[in-house]
């Protein structure tokens, strides 16, 4: 395990329970800020279908709530996982976090910070902003919210971080 990759942080589900992203290890990960009232909530849709296309190689979709960006997330709890479900949507929900500024999760001051993550400096500027990992748990990659999931841009990019084992 690398000093800079994403398995040293615990994460909550939205049931509660905590876990460590090392149980992540060995996959590609997208993980994405999401809103349930964004313009950009049918992404939501698409990170299925994305999902879908990889179905049966190592890689996942973390989705962390986020109401950072003019209260576009304002569910908790139940409310927030009986709509992800009325979305269809197959990848697991994290209880919901801040992304930015001072009081922002650890995991998303980590992508924030350079030296921290060997990589890049990135902070969402909106919701459905994306970090790619590699199976190494560092980050290789990030997309603004316009990039959408399904786009050949990010498509590619897992395929070969899946073709190249790291």
């Amino acid at each position: 395990m690398t000093d800079n990759s994403i398995y040293r942080f615990n994460v909550q589900k939205l049931n509660g329970e905590v876990i460590s992203l090392s149980d992540y290890k060995d996959k590609i990960l997208l993980i994405v800020n999401t809103a349930s009232q964004c313009g950009f909530t049918p992404q939501l849709k698409e990170l299925a279908d994305l999902k879908n296309k990889f179905d049966g190689k190592d890689f996942e979709i973390l989705a962390f709530p986020s109401n950072d960006f003019g209260g576009q997330e304002p569910l908790e709890g139940a409310a927030l996982a009986e709509f992800c479900e009325i979305q269809r949507v197959n990848y697991p929900i994290f209880e919901k976090i801040r992304v930015r500024g001072p009081y922002a999760d650890p995991l998303y001051k980590f992508f924030a910070d350079k030296k921290e993550n060997g990589k890049l400096s990135s902070v969402p500027r909106w919701n459905f902003h994306k970090f790619l990992i590699d199976k190494s748990g560092l980050v290789t990659d990030f997309y603004y919210p316009f990039t959408k999931p399904l786009s050949s841009k990010i498509r590619k990019r897992i395929t070969r971080l899946l073709v190249k084992g790291k």
